[in-house]
């Protein structure tokens, strides 16, 4: 009966010129893609997706706002933010409505800095971190009780330089990590090869330099994005400018990051033009991926649950050009990868045992799409 009635109720909507009925899945989510405007995007685009069927459906453009080059969720996921990657940085908050995907300005606020590139939400849900990729500095913003922005409490300089005098001669603050603990926020500074740690107070939202203040990488490399392990105990560095991935073990005593392992995202006989981008680790633990633009494939790497290491699978073309983002949504079945240079996101399923992901013939359209972000639908 409930089957008919369905067919009936859409058929009705049809006839009456009424938005489409969605069919729903409790473990339903909603992918919110992030977007360049400099062309044909107006700014976060969303589908409704389940991973039930592997089903997707458009939701259509869900806020107007420039630049949204980096998304994140509040915990109690009824708020989202955008990074605004624009000369003078800016942080835009939205409620979210998990039925039909739609968001609703809240407020913005100055990020402190120039092209804000990334930002992410303390686990107490109290305060935001944003990343300023040109002025490679940190600022922290306090959050009110309905998620909207308030004015930075903290703002934290970077100064240095590093080898590569094209990309180093500054810094230039890429990420924003929370530790699981959430004792520590680190900072990988592509300018300055260090990821930068700091001690924060959940009750001011105070930053203060952690001892040892940061973890130094290979000259060149370019700390872009860091990913640690579910259990908390390793931590996974991508180096854009050197295209690799170098592990840490996670002191959550002091707040130290120890290498212990720098591999490849590419084979050595590789020739040709390439920059790492995103790193992610299944929600498993197993298995980690890295993005490649350039070469456009995902790295896929298998992680020893017990030492942390990595080795090398596959790599996976995955048809498109410049894999900014990849993610993985929560079930652990599907990873999506977002390609800022033809427009296009390509869903891939990942392989249960191998942890290998193949291309599902689903393939979404948005401008310069630069970031997923997967939400609890309703």
């Amino acid at each position: 009966m409930k089957t008919v009635q369905r067919i009936v109720i859409a058929a009705l909507a049809l006839v009456c010129g009424l938005p489409p009925v969605i069919a729903q899945s409790k473990n339903d989510v909603i992918a919110y893609i992030g977007t360049y405007t400099r062309g044909k995007s107006k700014g976060i685009y969303a589908w409704r997706f389940s991973p039930s069927s592997g089903k997707l459906t458009e939701l259509g453009l869900a806020a107007e706002t420039s630049n949204p080059s980096f998304l994140a969720i509040h915990p109690n996921h009824k708020v989202l933010y955008a990074a605004n990657e624009n000369a003078t940085g800016t942080v835009t908050a939205f409620s979210l409505d998990p039925a039909t995907g739609k968001l609703t300005l809240l407020n913005s606020a100055a990020s402190h800095g120039n092209g804000p590139c990334h930002l992410v939400v303390d686990h107490g849900g109290n305060f935001l971190f944003v990343a300023n990729y040109g002025s490679g500095n940190i600022a922290v913003l306090p959050l009110h009780a309905d998620g909207s922005l308030g004015e930075s409490t903290t703002v934290i300089q970077h100064a240095g330089s590093s080898a590569n005098k094209a990309r180093q001669s500054g810094p230039h603050a890429h990420c924003v990590t929370q530790s699981p603990d959430g004792h520590f926020v680190m900072v990988e500074d592509l300018g300055l090869d260090q990821v930068m740690v700091y001690r924060f107070d959940a009750a001011d939202g105070a930053l203060t330099a952690n001892d040892p203040p940061f973890a130094k990488l290979p000259p060149g490399t370019g700390p872009r994005h860091l990913a640690f392990s579910p259990n908390g105990r390793f931590a996974y560095v991508v180096g854009e400018m050197f295209s690799n991935i170098t592990a840490f073990h996670y002191d959550r005593t002091r707040g130290a990051l120890d290498s212990f392992q720098t591999i490849s995202m590419l084979p050595d006989n590789f020739k040709g033009n390439n920059s790492g981008a995103e790193v992610v680790i299944h929600p498993n633990g197993k298995f980690l991926y890295g993005s490649n633009r350039g070469d456009n494939s995902v790295a896929v790497f298998a992680v020893d649950s017990g030492k942390g290491t990595l080795t090398a699978l596959e790599r996976v073309p995955t048809q498109g050009k410049t894999p900014r983002s990849i993610a993985i949504d929560p079930t652990g079945q599907y990873l999506f990868a977002a390609h800022q240079d033809s427009d296009s996101i390509v869903v891939f399923k990942i392989n249960s045992k191998t942890g290998i992901p193949a291309a599902t013939g689903e393939v979404l359209e948005a401008g310069a799409p630069v970031c997923v972000l997967f939400v609890a639908a309703h």
